[in-house]
């Protein structure tokens, strides 16, 4: 076993949180106008405001796309500096509350599991819990697979 996999084992179990990131109706109706997703729920304030939602609330979409920039914040000290790092993809993922538009929202990573590919690649499995302030369950919930490169 190579010594920055050994270093970087080290680190299963721990769990990081993220800065908050307010999720604001300008950052929806910028999404919805990226993904030409306008539903009501979404960019119509008046509209859902009738809903059982209350008003706006964020594409689910939305809350898992920033899982990157909410990850950067979160400083991972086991890890040597990485060449490159890619998005793998998910095995699980679950939108369990939704995220009202004005929403503080951060991300809870644990690091489930990490092996070495091939010889200076790795792969890393994360737990992720996206919290909102204020409310007791999840925005969303995944397991999250990424590979960086040494």
């Amino acid at each position: 076993m190579s010594e920055a996999l050994v270093a970087l084992r080290a680190a299963i179990g721990v769990r990081r949180m993220s800065d908050w990131l307010v999720v604001d109706q300008a950052l929806i109706d910028r999404f919805a106008d990226t993904t030409l997703d306008h539903q009501f729920i979404h960019v119509d304030p008046v509209r859902a405001a009738e809903t059982p939602f209350g008003g706006t609330v964020a594409h689910g979409l939305l809350t898992l796309s920033m899982l990157p920039h909410l990850m950067s914040s979160i400083a991972q000290p086991d890890r040597p500096p990485a060449r490159m790092g890619v998005n793998y993809g998910f095995d699980r993922v679950r939108f369990v509350h939704p995220v009202r538009s004005g929403s503080r929202i951060r991300a809870g990573a644990t690091l489930a599991a990490i092996e070495e590919i091939t010889p200076g690649q790795f792969q890393q499995t994360h737990d992720i819990a996206v919290e909102i302030e204020g409310e007791a369950k999840p925005a969303l919930v995944a397991t999250w697979l990424t590979r960086f490169f040494l």
